[in-house]
């Protein structure tokens, strides 16, 4: 006997589904509950009004200031607001540092001033401006191959230039100049080091960031260039007579400070002991308001988790929404998140962990790291993200700077890829704004990953949670 259409499909349906299920914990009524969330959150969620709200209420939110600790009130009160079932401040500690001021002027052959940044922990120039002439060189193995004593007094300038890429792989190459360029300069016996930002804009804007120092080495000061200043000081270096700098820089490093975590839940209705987090950093850098590093990230999972919460039923897991504390200076914020939960041993509570800071561009790819066990949960959610033009990939992708900590531990981790093909013209510069972001993206986000961390919270696979591995 022939089916109809309609019977055949039905058939089907009946026959496959108890396989579905088996593989992925999933059943027909949870797609549609996913689906639906997707669906709404496109016809327009309150991210946006989240983040502007952010930006417009606190705006800058350095570690450690002022604006640190009414980010954190805000977002509490916020996270509140948005009915999560339970909302908590977990403490981050960590060393405090502070920007004074900065200036920079070229002295010789061909006087102007340039635009800089000083670099996070930077050391200043003491009371009075640093002058002396600059050494140019094309990056940092540049630097390293100097010979020992070579700058001594002198200023070194690493001028490489970060390449624009979707997804952002033009940043691992380059951003070694501001890490180590202090470090390396300085054994090199300069007075100071300046780079060029890392980014990829073509405004007068520069891009500040951590960089760091090591105990037997001596401290300089530290800054970066804006690109078209970092073309400036090349042009002159090119004619072939000595450039001579003037640096004015106040900062300092003063004291520890205790910030916060804040982290809000969707109590699971089976499984309440097991997690599924999603977050964002809730600090940012000085210069700008912080809307895309990070405030979109928190705007866009919190306002995916409180959707998640309007469900009149919770999903099996708990859902956890966490704004990480003080990430640009070293994600104290992650790593404080990752200890306590080892500390606790709640490492295996952990099935799958997501963070959004990477700016506010469309989300194009989910990636994850699971047990093999689990793809076929992460297959079938790539099926619900589809129509957001969202695709599977299988291969690449990493969990994110503040799910970092807990991964290695053990947790696994998803992706939701964005583009990123203009996040650093605006990556830590004072052009970090609100106008940068487009709400219809923000919604696509918010769609992406309600329907990813509902799914994960309501299958009940393990996505390949362990302990953290033991001390030698």
């Amino acid at each position: 006997m022939r089916l109809a259409p309609t019977l055949l499909a039905l058939s089907l349906s009946l026959a496959l589904a108890p396989s579905a299920r088996a593989d992925t914990g999933l059943d027909a009524d949870d797609i549609a509950t996913a689906e639906g969330l997707r669906d709404r959150a496109m016809a327009g969620s309150q991210a946006w009004a989240v983040v502007e709200s952010l930006t417009t209420e606190v705006g800058p939110r350095m570690a450690g200031t002022p604006a640190d600790a009414r980010a954190v009130a805000w977002a509490q009160a916020k996270f509140t607001a948005m009915g999560f079932d339970k909302v908590y401040l977990e403490p981050v500690t960590f060393p405090v540092w502070l920007r004074h001021h900065e200036k920079a002027e070229v002295l010789s052959p061909f006087p102007q001033p340039l635009v800089i940044t000083a670099l996070g922990g930077s050391i200043g120039t003491g009371a009075k401006p640093l002058e002396a002439e600059v050494v140019e060189f094309a990056d940092l193995a540049a630097l390293v191959a100097a010979p020992d004593g070579s700058l001594a007094g002198k200023i070194a300038y690493v001028a490489n230039r970060m390449v624009r890429f979707k997804d952002g792989r033009g940043y691992g190459p380059a951003v070694g100049a501001r890490s180590n360029g202090a470090v390396e300069a300085a054994r090199k016996g300069a007075a100071a080091v300046v780079i060029r930002s890392i980014g990829t804009s073509s405004d007068r804007f520069a891009h500040t960031g951590t960089m760091r120092y090591v105990p037997e080495v001596p401290r300089i000061p530290a800054a970066a260039l804006s690109n078209p200043d970092a073309d400036l000081l090349s042009h002159m270096l090119a004619r072939g007579k000595p450039v001579r700098l003037r640096l004015d820089i106040s900062a300092e490093t003063v004291g520890e400070y205790t910030s916060h975590n804040v982290i809000a839940e969707i109590r699971g209705r089976e499984l309440p002991d097991e997690v599924v987090t999603l977050g964002g950093h809730l600090d940012s850098w000085d210069l700008g308001t912080g809307a895309i590093d990070d405030g979109a990230g928190v705007a866009i999972t919190a306002t995916a988790g409180a959707l998640i919460g309007e469900l009149a039923r919770a999903p099996r897991r708990t859902v956890r929404v966490i704004a990480y504390a003080n990430e640009e200076q070293g994600l104290y914020g992650g790593k404080a998140y990752a200890q306590a939960r080892a500390d606790s041993n709640q490492i295996a509570t952990h099935q799958l962990g997501a963070e959004s800071d990477f700016g506010a561009g469309r989300i194009y790819a989910l990636r994850a790291g699971v047990d093999p066990a689990a793809w076929p949960v992460i297959e079938r959610i790539g099926q619900v993200l589809a129509p957001l033009g969202i695709v599977v990939e299988t291969e690449g992708g990493s969990p994110g700077p503040d799910v970092g900590p807990i991964v290695a531990l053990g947790a696994p981790w998803a992706q939701l890829a964005q583009d990123g093909i203009d996040y650093f013209d605006y990556h830590h510069t004072a052009n970090d704004t609100l106008d940068k972001i487009d709400p219809k993206a923000l919604d696509q986000q918010v769609a992406a990953y309600a329907a990813l961390m509902y799914l994960a919270a309501e299958s009940d696979v393990d996505f390949g949670s362990a302990p953290p591995p033991a001390t030698p």
